[in-house]
């Protein structure tokens, strides 16, 4: 939370400006639901009952389709009390929840005999000063393109890990030459959870269901780790 309070500083990123990311995180994962979008990457779990027949888990708890900014102005700062900027409202909740990917070369997918959503491009590890770890994805996204003889002008979709919108604003301010239409357009962590250890197979998926979606392009996945670490991967299709 004090990491994402020092980007803030460093990109003179307002509360306001976080209250309005954060409610578009929620108002898009609300569209994308109601829409169907997830369907196809979500399993539901059945939850036993202490009484009585388990229970059907299938839509995520996070999602607030009635999300506004005068509810999310009302609330505290969570980490400055006299003047900080983060609040509940527009960082990621704590959450539950897991994920799994089947990584596979061609004689895998022969004996499967199923067709891959997505194939792997490039991946890239960045690090830097772990005060500034959620600022990490902005070198690793660069390093993965790199790799993948792309740029930003060749993304139809990026995946970034809303753990604070403090931290993916400062992100998008050192991304001059990306189109923020194609960041989370589903909504992100901020209304979907952030189950530690699960979401970076959640943004792999989710980056590749919809380039499945769209029958062809590419992506990317990327999110950052506390101890100053940016993960990026380049997903194609």
């Amino acid at each position: 939370g004090e990491s994402a309070e020092l980007i803030a500083d460093k990109h003179k990123i307002s509360r306001e400006q976080q209250d309005e990311f954060a409610l578009a995180s929620h108002q898009k994962a609300a569209a994308a639901r109601e829409q169907g979008r997830f369907d196809a990457e979500l399993a539901p779990v059945a939850v036993p009952q202490r009484k009585g027949e388990p229970v059907d888990f299938a839509a995520d708890e996070g999602i607030r389709a009635d999300a506004s900014l005068s509810a999310m102005a009302r609330l505290k700062p969570s980490f400055r009390p006299d003047r900080g900027t983060v609040t509940a409202g527009n960082a990621s909740p704590l959450s539950d929840g897991a994920a799994a990917l089947l990584l596979t070369d061609e004689a895998g997918l022969e004996a499967t005999g199923r067709e891959p959503l997505a194939r792997v491009g490039a991946t890239a590890v960045s690090a830097i000063d772990p005060h500034y770890f959620g600022l990490a994805p902005v070198e690793a996204v660069s390093r993965a393109l790199h790799k993948a003889g792309r740029t930003f002008a060749d993304l139809d979709v990026l995946e970034l890990n809303e753990a604070f919108a403090a931290q993916v604003l400062g992100c998008l301010a050192e991304w001059p030459d990306l189109d923020p239409a194609v960041l989370n357009p589903q909504g992100g962590a901020i209304a979907l959870g952030h189950p530690l250890g699960a979401s970076g197979a959640r943004l792999a998926g989710t980056v590749a269901h919809q380039l499945a979606r769209r029958g062809s392009g590419t992506g990317v996945a990327t999110l950052c780790i506390g101890v100053g670490q940016g993960l990026a991967l380049v997903l194609e299709r």
